[in-house]
């Protein structure tokens, strides 16, 4: 973390009120707990809070207010749409004829007064508040819809004839694209479509044109829910409104497009990677929502069976060799290593990762983005790597020959090398590798483990209820009733906090194989996955199925995930 990315903790540096010790320990503190500056900077009894806004206030040129709740008035509230005011953490205190009087939580931020100039029809006075009376005025003047504000919008969207009419003359080479990508009803239209896919904890959102209709769809731990459909006219605005935050080239509709998002919902600052695929009927775009709270994931919290977690703990120390994790897209193959990546981020090992694309920036470890576009390819990336004398190197794909022959040589040559494979099992990362055209004892000599993983979803707590399995679920699990005994089978019968689906959150479940001599000598016999396989279950390698009964009889998921998954 550098000053650059906190305003505030460069005001404060340059005043000389706080010295690079302290500084380090704030950025520390931040990065463990996720508070934002002013509050570790108040709590660290740095600045006390007073002092803290003035310096923000004077930088901006304006003022501090003391905000008393219960004088702003009905009126003031109504300047500012409910949506836009829980999306950008802002709360209007007070209104003097056409100029609203706005405080923001993170008033350092031009880009939310920006945003807020689009869609306000007043003119805004920006003041410093204190955050946490903000953060109590707009929990108590705009709390959180359920979705009605959504509906109310298509609804003003489909009455409004001036974008259908706009999107018309665009199509008919009469009027710029941009005149229509920042129009009000646009911009808060996308707004809340993103606020609202935050709220429920969407990883996707999938805007898809049909030839009548507009689809848009959210994933939510793994499967997929489509919400009220907006006019079909609404598609190229929205999409290229999308393009112009990723900062895309607009006019540009006949070609794949990569980009990213990055904006402050609800006071998180959320990422988002844009992909646009040109179809039939115009533009797919899929935004893909990262996590930063991901980042903060230690290997302790990913819920590894206990072997597991000793084992690989173990072979993400050694000082060379390869480990491979495996499993679907989808599957939190990179969470995991993420996951090791921390702990292994010490100063005295160099780690260098090359991904397609670069999913999180982490502190202290220098990450290099494939670029095809540009003949930066993994193979290039990796080689390059060799000569930053690197102790640790991440791969995000083993994806053909040359990139593993590469990880291979990396390993002998005394790396640790962390990388992904799409197999659907342990075993098959072998034979994979074998097909690629890896010599066998290449692959004996250098893998040290497999970890296959999937993610199922996780029962929610608040409509959990227990039942009976019947003698077809236990067939398909190969289970008898002798084998369950008395254990307790859960499902969720779905209530306000899962949305009526029964689930919430999702975790993983893991196989381990682990290359021990045995495994070797079939690697070098070219012996196939099923054999591979057997022989490991024979060592000791609990399969992946039956870590997936370890958790339905914990109760955290259904017979219905893991059989889908397994």
């Amino acid at each position: 973390m550098d000053l650059s990315s906190n305003p505030l903790l460069s005001l404060i540096k340059e005043r000389g009120l706080i010295d690079d010790l302290q500084l380090e320990e704030v950025f520390q503190e931040m990065s463990r707990s996720g508070k934002p500056a002013l509050q570790v900077v108040v709590d660290y009894g740095l600045l006390d809070i007073d002092s803290a806004l003035q310096i923000v206030a004077d930088h901006l040129g304006t003022s501090v207010v003391s905000v008393d709740l219960n004088d702003i008035s009905a009126e003031t509230i109504a300047t500012v749409p409910a949506e836009l005011a829980r999306m950008n953490q802002c709360l209007p205190v007070a209104l003097y004829g056409d100029t609203v009087q706005v405080a923001l939580i993170d008033p350092l931020n031009p880009s939310l007064v920006d945003e807020l100039g689009f869609t306000v029809k007043f003119q805004i006075q920006l003041v410093v508040a204190d955050p946490s009376v903000i953060s109590k005025g707009i929990e108590k003047f705009y709390p959180a819809a359920g979705g009605g504000g959504y509906a109310d919008l298509l609804k003003e969207l489909g009455a409004d004839t001036d974008v259908a009419r706009e999107v018309d003359e665009v199509d008919a080479g009469l009027l710029k694209l941009d005149a229509i990508v920042n129009d009000a009803p646009i911009v808060k239209f996308v707004n809340l479509v993103l606020m609202q896919a935050v709220h429920d904890r969407a990883s996707d959102i999938h805007f898809e044109p049909f030839e009548d209709e507009f689809k848009i769809r959210y994933r939510v731990d793994g499967a997929l829910y489509e919400m009220a459909p907006p006019p079909r006219h609404l598609a190229m605005p929205v999409t290229s409104r999308i393009k112009v935050m990723a900062n895309m080239n607009i006019s540009e509709r006949r070609m794949p497009q990569d980009g990213r998002i990055s904006v402050n919902i609800a006071g998180k600052q959320v990422d988002l990677r844009v992909s646009t695929l040109p179809t039939a009927f115009g533009e797919s775009v899929v935004l893909r929502v990262l996590d930063r709270s991901v980042l903060g994931l230690e290997l302790e919290v990913l819920g590894l069976p206990k072997h597991i977690m000793d084992y690989v703990s173990e072979t993400i120390q050694q000082p060379n060799g390869i480990f491979v994790v495996t499993g679907p897209t989808g599957s939190g193959k990179t969470t995991t290593l993420y996951s090791c990546l921390r702990r292994i981020n010490t100063i005295d090992s160099k780690l260098l990762t090359v991904e397609d694309p670069v999913e999180f920036d982490i502190e202290g470890i220098i990450q290099v983005p494939v670029n095809e576009g540009a003949g930066m390819t993994f193979m290039k990336a990796l080689r390059a790597f060799l000569r930053q004398d690197p102790d640790i190197i991440m791969l995000g794909e083993m994806r053909d020959l040359e990139t593993a022959q590469i990880a291979i040589q990396a390993s002998l040559t005394g790396h640790l090398v962390l990388s992904t494979l799409h197999t659907n099992d342990s075993a098959g990362a072998v034979t994979r590798l074998v097909d690629m055209g890896v010599e066998p004892f290449l692959i004996s000599s250098t893998l040290l483990a497999v970890l296959a993983q999937r993610l199922v979803r996780t029962i929610c707590k608040q409509c959990k209820s227990s039942f009976e399995p019947t003698s077809e679920q236990l067939a398909l699990l190969n289970l008898s009733p002798h084998d369950v005994g008395d254990k307790a089978f859960f499902y969720g019968r779905g209530c306000g906090n899962c949305s009526d689906t029964g689930y919430r959150g999702r975790k993983g479940i893991y196989e381990l194989l682990v290359i021990n001599d045995a495994v070797r000598n079939l690697i070098n016999e070219r012996a196939p996955t099923v054999v591979v396989r057997q022989k490991a279950i024979e060592m000791g390698m609990i399969p992946i199925r039956e870590d997936g009964l370890r958790s339905i009889f914990d109760g955290l998921t259904t017979v219905e995930e893991v059989l889908r998954y397994t």
